[in-house]
């Protein structure tokens, strides 16, 4: 367990270390090119001393209400480790899980793994889709608006989440992503909507269309958000009637759910959606697999916009939200497009970046 660092700062450090981090790497990107040698030396020792430094930061942080439901999986671990047996549950791959690890390591080591389900994806859809350029697409990743929230508090939509995404690194093979995919519905239920999203690319993939789709989004909420609120409770999405009751419940004070057309949040979102818009209208870009990923994103975006007046709608946001750094700088990864296509990579960092950090001190500090 990790007694430096105390409990109260244990978030501050971490973004604060990535506002360094993120400055740092713009700075490599203004006075080296991308295939200095330098600069490839750099981005590989940071990455995998990101990517091991994270996984044991996240997973042997102190058991503490201050990680939020933290507390209730050690309260399910613990029962497990005494021998109680699964119940009528939902997500039971997720508990077939938990109580195996229960009966052969300590709680800090099942945390750890967890961290590991979470982060290690990261990487590898990363490292699988732009080689040695993968360290910007990860630190993305890991700078991200919900990253800390999915990796200490929501870890099962987390963990269910990146297993999509290791799915996704073996596009290629759809045997085995779709068995990434079959575990991710089976830790958590809602990735039945973007793997959904996903297998419909498969048959109409314009992303043209999904984004004028997208668009007309924004209005029909404004105008209908709760009849769209009312028939997606109604329909009980997700088998269990949990996204249901996200749909319908009251929102607990002081917990991260603000109700209202959240403008903000839409801001951050369209984030992914401004980026596709720019390499599919003003550079032509056109990548098979960028376009599934990208009208994936659209299709799950869209009907967290349909819902976003709910209570809980951020449960809906993260079904899109945790796809936004591979979305966002995938072209840049792909096609040289910028004079100084380098620095350009830096900026887009910091400026995806600075979402997180100013909502943390201005918004919420």
């Amino acid at each position: 367990m990790n007694t430096l660092v105390p409990i109260e700062l244990y978030y501050p450090l971490y973004i604060n270390s990535a506002l360094f981090l993120v400055l740092f790497t713009l700075l490599h990107t203004r006075v080296l090119s991308v295939n200095d040698t330098k600069n490839l030396t750099f981005i590989n020792f940071s990455g995998y001393f990101l990517l091991v430094t994270l996984i044991l930061y996240l997973g042997q942080r102190p058991i503490h209400w201050f990680f939020g439901d933290m507390v209730n999986y050690i309260v399910t671990f613990d029962n497990y480790r005494l021998g109680e047996e699964i119940g009528e549950v939902n997500d039971y791959g997720w508990h077939v899980f938990m109580k195996t690890l229960a009966t052969i390591v300590s709680a800090h080591t099942f945390f750890t793994i967890c961290a590991f389900i979470y982060i290690f994806p990261m990487y590898k859809v990363s490292k699988s889709l732009f080689g040695k350029y993968w360290y910007y697409c990860f630190v993305m990743f890991i700078v991200s608006f919900s990253f800390w929230t999915y990796g200490v508090n929501g870890m099962r939509n987390g963990a269910a989440t990146s297993l999509f995404l290791w799915g996704i690194s073996y596009h290629r093979n759809k045997v085995v992503m779709g068995l990434f995919f079959l575990a991710a519905t089976m830790f958590h239920k809602t990735l039945y909507l973007p793997i959904f999203a996903f297998i419909v690319t498969y048959f109409y993939n314009d992303p043209k269309v999904f984004l004028k789709g997208w668009l007309a989004c924004i209005p029909l909420s404004l105008v209908l958000g709760g009849i769209f609120i009312s028939i997606f409770s109604s329909l009980g999405f997700g088998g269990d009637g949990r996204l249901s009751g996200y749909l319908t419940s009251q929102a607990a004070e002081g917990t991260f759910s603000s109700t209202g057309f959240r403008w903000d949040f839409l801001f951050h979102s369209a984030f992914a959606i401004f980026s596709g818009w720019y390499f599919i209208y003003k550079k032509g870009f056109k990548d098979k697999l960028y376009y599934q990923l990208l009208n994936t994103y659209l299709i799950c975006n869209g009907f967290w916009i349909l819902v976003i007046k709910a209570n809980y709608s951020n449960r809906f946001a993260y079904l899109s939200w945790f796809m936004m750094a591979l979305v966002t700088i995938y072209p840049f990864l792909k096609q040289e497009s910028f004079k100084d296509h380098h620095f350009m990579i830096g900026k887009v960092m910091v400026a995806y970046f600075s979402f997180t950090y100013f909502m943390y001190y201005l918004y919420w500090g």
